[in-house]
């Protein structure tokens, strides 16, 4: 049977939340890096590990893009 890949929360001491998906940072619910806003720190936007501007991720979240081109379903690699 396959392994999907493993999500979790971390929660730091002073507040700050990561969503993390298979070791990299990832979220299509919202901000994947969260900081209390005692910090006066922008929310940070991941898919995949890769950080994006609020609007990249609203694009991307419409439309459910995300995964790099060499994870796609409909691409094959041919050598």
């Amino acid at each position: 049977m396959e392994e999907y890949a493993k999500e979790q929360v971390l929660k730091k001491e002073d507040g700050t939340v990561a969503y993390v998906l298979d070791g990299r940072l990832h979220s299509w619910d919202g901000p994947a890096l969260r900081f209390p806003k005692e910090l006066k720190q922008k929310d940070e936007y991941y898919i995949y590990g890769i950080h994006y501007t609020k609007e990249q991720w609203d694009d991307m979240r419409k439309n459910r893009e995300g995964l790099p081109f060499y994870k796609q379903s409909g691409t094959k690699i041919r050598n």
